[in-house]
């Protein structure tokens, strides 16, 4: 069973880690200081002299994946970062929504390094016809930072101030002047993975736009209007986008959902051009649940694709899948058609075998007696295989190979907001609108460890290495960044909660006695001579031995582990 010990930590690239409580968040210091990611390839600049091909985009070479086929999202990309830009270019790293950066992450609580901007950015944007100030960073907010080829790296990031900024990760200097959106930005901007100076990103003012970085200042190339379509519900666009070789997939507030081909390239000056194509577009509503439901489905959380699949979900609970096999052509169609029972603005995620992970948020079944039905049945966290036929989708539960109940408490709702994130040794975390971070078993759906993290946990937690790292207690005076080492044996942490007592850690350390030998940070084993000692002491061993076999006791603070979480697989 997987440990975990918690540590606090704070980083200076999590610009709105909780809903309230910015003042909490510490940015990070010298030992935590933002570097560049480890080179995927290697990049060439154009020289001057030439004449730079107006189709291709700059030069790479020796990268460290295996050649993929045009348009295909292969299980090698899963965890790993995508293109071959240096760098997170898009919520989450990849199409999968698996990557999260390289780190490393300090140890211990890091120093703040900076702190952007002096003044709060807000910004003025009505719900409806009340008027509304918004702070900080919104839906999904996490910046972007890359490696530029000037040997900086930069941060990228959207505001509530209307405006999306471009900072010196190292100092917080601004590396190009702000952009100013129009309205709030509340999505994560996408960097073309590709290494084509661009940028993707929607506002509430309501256009999606396609901007280009390469000149003195950023312009836009393109927009597309939410109201370009017949649309429902909303015209925000809180989604972001993914881009897989030329093709741009987005879902908006507006109830559809597009593939766009970009057609990039670069003028006879060397500046770069768009010709964008909308080669499919579809409304990501069903007769039957509109009925149903009325008019909320719009899709506000991000496109997941896996080989030429690809997956997003809507506030109605619908959870779509669409074959992108001959998209080029402007053609496709939907695979797969499920209704999970209630909104879905988490971002789906996916794993090297396909199989495709949805949690889901309580809105219609406070309201709705069908949602509510089908809630009870197919719970708020559930594991897809999408290769199964579907049946009806308003009552089959065929896909499901696991759920998992996520249940009301401490005055929440049910259900999760945030993205779950997916580890490579087969377990997914969670974090819950009622306040735990749930650790699941990728195999069996069992709860296998979890904590208390304050309740609205809508951050989304982030692996790096051995580390993750999330926001916690966002409503509370006390809210910051944790970090809990991840890595499988027992640790200090887990020593205490066995009974050893407070001193543990210092023991271990300093290891006065010459019995300890240290793994690596947080692991420790035992000298050959250490062992001999102790097995003169069979009643002490004894009882250490059986409380290891009962697993860690639950502590005061709600901290668990070796228990079965309330899940359970449909039969038929």
């Amino acid at each position: 069973m997987r440990k975990l010990i918690p540590l606090v930590f704070a980083v200076s690239m999590i610009a709105s880690a909780c809903v309230a409580g910015g003042d909490n968040v510490i940015s990070v210091g010298p030992e935590g200081t933002v570097t560049a990611l480890p080179p995927v390839t290697t990049s060439t600049t154009r020289g001057d002299s030439a004449s730079p091909d107006p189709t291709v985009p700059p030069e790479s070479t020796t990268t460290t994946l295996p050649p993929r086929p045009e348009g295909v999202v292969t299980p090698e990309t899963v965890f790993e970062q995508w293109g071959s830009v240096n760098g997170l270019t898009m919520f989450r790293g990849n199409p999968t929504r698996t990557f999260f950066g390289t780190g490393p992450v300090p140890g211990t609580a890091p120093d703040r390094l900076w702190r952007y901007p002096e003044n709060p950015m807000t910004g003025q944007s009505p719900v409806g016809r009340e008027p509304k100030t918004w702070a900080g960073t919104g839906w999904t907010g996490q910046p972007l930072v890359h490696e530029r080829e000037d040997g900086r790296t930069e941060l990228i990031f959207g505001a509530y101030d209307k405006k999306i900024h471009f900072l010196d990760a190292d100092t917080a200097e601004p590396l190009r002047p702000p952009f100013d959106m129009g309205d709030i930005i509340k999505g994560t901007v996408t960097l073309d993975p590709d290494g084509y100076p661009l940028l993707y990103a929607g506002s509430r003012d309501p256009r999606f736009r396609i901007l280009a970085l390469d000149g003195d200042e950023v312009r836009e190339v393109w927009s597309l209007h939410a109201n370009a379509v017949d649309g429902m519900w909303n015209d925000d666009w809180d989604s972001n986008p993914v881009v897989v070789d030329d093709m741009l997939y987005v879902g908006g507030e507006n109830s559809w959902w597009f593939a766009i081909r970009i057609n990039r390239g670069y003028d006879d000056q060397g500046m770069v051009t768009v010709d964008p194509e909308i080669v499919y577009q579809m409304p990501a509503w069903t007769d039957e649940l509109f009925n149903l439901l009325g008019r909320q489905h719009s899709v506000e959380n991000s496109t997941a694709i896996f080989g030429q699949k690809a997956y997003f979900a809507t506030s109605g609970g619908r959870v779509v899948g669409v074959d992108l096999s001959d998209i080029k052509n402007g053609n496709a169609e939907v695979f797969f058609d499920w209704w999970m029972g209630d909104d879905i603005d988490s971002t789906i995620t996916i794993d090297k075998d396909g199989f495709v992970y949805v949690v889901a948020h309580a809105d219609h079944e406070k309201t709705n007696n069908t949602a509510a039905r089908r809630v009870r049945e197919v719970d708020q966290l559930v594991k897809l295989d999408t290769s199964v036929a579907v049946g009806d989708p308003l009552t089959s539960v065929a896909p499901i190979i696991w759920q998992v109940e996520i249940p009301a408490a401490r005055g929440q709702d049910t259900g999760a907001w945030a993205t779950p994130a997916l580890h490579p040794d087969g377990l997914i975390f969670v974090a819950t609108d009622s306040g735990d971070l749930l650790v699941i078993d990728t195999d069996t759906g069992d709860i296998v460890w979890k904590d208390s993290i304050g309740v609205n946990a809508w951050s989304s937690p982030a692996i790096v290495g051995d580390t993750l790292v999330i926001a916690v207690n966002c409503f509370t005076g006390d809210s910051g960044i944790r970090a809990y080492d991840i890595t499988d044996p027992l640790s200090p942490r887990e020593l205490r909660d066995l009974g050893t007592g407070t001193k543990t850690l210092t023991i271990l350390s300093k290891n006065y006695y010459g019995w300890f030998k240290r793994i690596r940070r947080g692991v420790y084993d035992l000298e050959p001579k250490a062992r001999a000692h102790v097995e003169s002491f069979d009643d002490i061993l004894g009882m250490h031995r059986s409380r290891l076999a009962a697993g860690p006791r639950e502590d005061e603070g709600g901290r668990q582990g070796g228990g079965q979480g309330v899940s359970r697989t449909p039969s038929g």
